[in-house]
């Protein structure tokens, strides 16, 4: 499966997408310097789109990287000059307006926050409802797809198998899902051998 080259949550009415480019996990020494998590493709690319901001735009930070420690990004974030500072940050993701990426060549792969919002077609035609998320728990990724007829959302594997097509132009992804997936549904059988 062609992957984004940057994960991203968006906010999930699809308005104003912005691209989750890290999480701070906590203070690294006495100065103020926090460890990021960075979801994006080179690590240092936390850096690399201008000044980053909570989810919900309340707080903006300037950002630079520092160095690197084991998968995380020692980072300087305008303001935060102490390490009690820093350590109450934990847990706060950062983030940008999904206009400062550069845009991908569909045959490159996707942002994330491209694919909220796009209708999930099936395989056979079927309308099974609108991706308003894409998860990760550490297993691989997740679309959240809200089914047509309503209810719960439901979790399916983003995987090549029950994806086999992204089409960010027009509007939509070709979904094949495993039998049992959308509940009630005739989700179409597949042979696996």
């Amino acid at each position: 499966m062609r992957i984004a080259p940057m994960a991203s949550t968006p906010d999930r009415d699809g308005q104003d997408k912005k691209v989750c480019l890290g999480v701070v996990t906590g203070a690294h020494g006495v100065r103020g310097l926090v460890r990021v998590k960075p979801y994006t493709e080179a690590p240092e690319g936390v850096a690399a789109y201008g000044p980053v901001e909570t989810k919900d735009g309340s707080k903006s930070f300037t950002i630079e990287t520092k160095g690197m420690a084991k998968d995380l990004v020692i980072c300087k974030l305008g303001g935060i000059a102490d390490r009690d500072v820093a350590a109450a940050l934990r847990g706060m993701e950062l983030y940008v307006p999904r206009e400062r990426l550069p845009e991908t060549a569909e045959d490159e792969g996707w942002y994330y926050a491209d694919l909220i919002g796009l209708a999930a077609i099936g395989v056979d035609g079927r309308d099974y409802g609108r991706v308003v998320a894409v998860e990760n728990f550490g297993a691989g990724d997740l679309l959240e797809i809200a089914p047509a007829e309503g209810g719960q959302t439901v979790l399916m594997g983003f995987t090549d198998e029950n994806v086999p097509e992204v089409d960010i132009a027009g509007g939509r992804i070709v979904i094949d899902p495993p039998l049992g997936t959308f509940e009630g549904g005739a989700e179409a059988e597949r042979d696996d051998d």
